[in-house]
């Protein structure tokens, strides 16, 4: 998360080539992560407060995404484009568990208070307070605890 804020910080620098520096040392550092870690974490996705990597190790998140805030990703998590010609990627709510495995893929919306199973496969939008299972996903209401 370090790197990630750094690359989002360096984009305040004026001019653009006072910013060239600094941005060459956090593509350095962004690949060091990488190897390191498994974990792919552009600085272009926007995420929330309270964002949590549980687990690292193959966790591949494209730039176009978005989180809110209290979101829980694990390992083998992939968040992308569903094909190269559409570039947009899934946007999560706040409160978004998603388990390890899991492929969230498309131009989709994920609402609040979502819990998104290990190994599922979403392709489709999941309304608020869903819990999606499955390949592909099946989505189902969230029983509250009375």
């Amino acid at each position: 998360m370090v790197v990630y804020r750094f690359g989002r910080w360096r984009y305040n620098i004026k001019p653009r080539m006072l910013r060239k520096p600094f941005s060459l040392l956090y593509k350095l550092l962004f690949k060091l992560v990488q190897i390191l870690t498994g974990v792919e974490l552009p600085c272009e996705v926007d995420v929330g407060d309270g964002f949590v990597i549980d687990h690292f190790g193959g966790i591949v998140i494209s730039g176009y995404a978005r989180f809110g805030d209290d979101c829980r990703i694990r390992n083998g998590v992939v968040v992308g484009l569903k094909n190269t010609q559409e570039p947009c990627a899934p946007v999560f709510g706040n409160n978004v568990d998603i388990g390890a495995g899991a492929k969230i893929l498309g131009n989709i919306q994920i609402g609040n208070n979502v819990v998104i199973g290990a190994n599922a496969v979403v392709l489709k939008d999941v309304p608020d307070n869903s819990i999606a299972v499955g390949v592909p996903a099946m989505v189902k209401p969230r029983r509250v605890n009375d």
